[in-house]
């Protein structure tokens, strides 16, 4: 029988460049071996200061609209505070308030409910760290 509880930490390496990143299929490949066909929440969450998570439409170009939507709303010049790393950084460390670091999602049979074109995605404007740690929960 499954564990009311199962959590894993996935790591992805989003390279030099902002990024969306599509991570429905490892929710998918984690549920399939940590929820059966139970019902329950799986969370995602990134535990950095610099990253979000959004559920979106990818492949269409909603994904790049994202990124520059998000170039317009947070410009990497001068202005921000936050003045380490790459020049305009100050604007990923504001990133997770617009885009925020989590996201829980319902889980039914065991299976992550998204509607027809929705996808579990990483949200990553920070050129200066490649290298990104994601924990991926599920509570039956």
């Amino acid at each position: 029988m499954p564990q009311a509880f199962a959590t894993t930490v996935l790591h992805i390496t989003t390279g030099t460049t902002e990024t969306v990143t599509d991570l429905t299929a490892d929710c998918e490949q984690f549920l399939s071996r940590n929820a059966a066909s139970r019902d329950g929440l799986l969370n995602i969450f990134v535990p950095h200061a610099t990253a979000g998570i959004a559920v979106l439409e990818t492949g269409s170009g909603s994904d790049d609209d994202l990124l520059a939507t998000l170039h317009t709303l947070l410009p990497a010049d001068g202005r921000w505070q936050h003045r380490h790393g790459s020049p305009g950084h100050g604007r990923d460390h504001v990133l997770p308030a617009l885009v925020p670091p989590h996201a829980t999602l319902p889980v039914i049979g065991g299976r992550l409910e998204l509607g027809t074109w929705q996808s579990v995605c990483l949200v990553d404007t920070n050129k200066d760290n490649p290298n990104r740690q994601v924990r991926v929960s599920f509570l039956g």
